[in-house]
């Protein structure tokens, strides 16, 4: 009996364990700008906080700063530098407060007039599986560079190299295919960007076994049937055929003698053409087998000159290596371009809000 009673006490905690006290979390709600999170300046721009239906109240602040509202939704009319930086947002279902969403990051585009130049190496059409190299230069000291797709969720960011920063792709794929653009910015004003370079088209073109002259089962110049010296023709078919190796002989013509039985023909053996064309190089045979060597030879000769090329440049890399290197120079870094006159703050009345009556600010 007691053995009994330590079972069902043992099985209570048990259940009491396996039963959550408190309810789980709630589902965090999302963040997104429209139409984009690279906002130019004068331009307008709406930040919304996303949660499930019935959400009693939406709370939207911009990080760093403690300002903040009590709405999901935050329009700004015309961008400003004030505006931008890093933002995040939660809701409230009765006493409990959700997650907070993941970070979005506004950034103002356009601060800085001069902007950076975009290039492709080696060339902006690029063949699959190769690897191209996206080049973003300034004129300017910036110490940090962005690359930009357009369609893409986030631009892929890269620090300087004296002016300039590479964006590599090693394994092109078409993908990769699209409009780019970068930008030039300093890291102590990372959300403040320059405007966008010029656009940049690059192009995966992909390849065929048209584009190979040679690849294919049957070259384009080797007929798929070549005729034989002797070939028995029907009757339909005998004029094509006498024309055919007539063409094919330059030095002497072709000849067809017609070998017919002595005597009154029979039907059950009809007459027959017995074609007989010039022996020699001169056939469809033996210049289709001229050709496809002097192709085979061609190849070779092209296989061993791009060796010795590459046997050379390798040769010249390796006694390079051991001349001392000549002392680099670092470049004169020159200042950054001045800011924009911007607005005068707004007074500690309104917080610096954009919408006033629906922001606040941490207590």
């Amino acid at each position: 009996m007691l053995g009994f009673g330590a079972f069902l006490l043992c099985s209570g905690l048990c259940l009491q364990q396996m039963i959550p006290a408190q309810p789980g979390l709630l589902p965090k709600p999302s963040l997104q700008a429209l139409p984009g999170s690279l906002v130019p300046l004068k331009t307008q721009v709406t930040i919304r906080c996303q949660g499930p239906p019935g959400a009693d109240l939406y709370r939207l602040e911009k990080l760093r700063s403690g300002i903040y509202q009590d709405q999901p939704v935050l329009f700004i009319p015309a961008m400003e530098e004030r505006f931008a930086g890093c933002y995040r947002c939660s809701y409230q279902n009765g006493s409990r407060w959700s997650p907070p969403s993941d970070r979005l990051e506004l950034v103002a585009t356009g601060v800085y007039a001069n902007k950076p130049s975009l290039s492709a190496q080696p060339s902006p059409a690029v063949s699959p599986g190769t690897e191209v190299t996206l080049q973003c230069r300034s004129q300017y000291s910036f110490d940090q560079f962005a690359l930009y797709k357009e369609g893409a969720a986030a631009p892929q960011k890269g620090s300087e190299k004296q002016y300039w920063a590479d964006f590599p792709i090693t394994a092109v794929t078409v993908a990769h295919s699209g409009t780019y653009r970068c930008y030039s910015f300093s890291s102590k004003l990372p959300y403040l960007w320059s405007a966008p370079s010029d656009p940049l088209e690059l192009v995966v073109t992909e390849l065929s076994f048209s584009d190979f002259p040679g690849t294919s089962g049957t070259p384009r110049w080797l007929s798929a049937e070549p005729p034989s010296s002797v070939t028995e023709f029907p009757e339909a078919s005998r004029k094509r055929s006498i024309s055919l190796i007539n063409k094919s002989s330059a030095i002497e013509p072709s000849r067809t003698t017609t070998v017919s039985p002595k005597g009154p023909e029979s039907p059950a053996e009809p007459s027959r053409t017995t074609t007989v064309s010039p022996k020699g190089p001169e056939s469809p045979t033996g210049l289709a087998q001229q050709h496809y060597t002097k192709g085979n030879l061609v190849r070779i000769c092209i296989g061993v000159v791009i060796l010795i090329l590459l046997v050379g440049l390798l040769a010249e890399d390796w006694h390079s290596r051991k001349k001392p290197l000549p002392h680099r120079v670092r470049p004169i870094r020159r200042p950054l371009p001045p800011l924009p006159q911007t607005q005068k703050p707004h007074s500690r009345q309104d917080g610096g809000r954009p919408d006033g009556p629906n922001q606040g600010r941490h207590q």
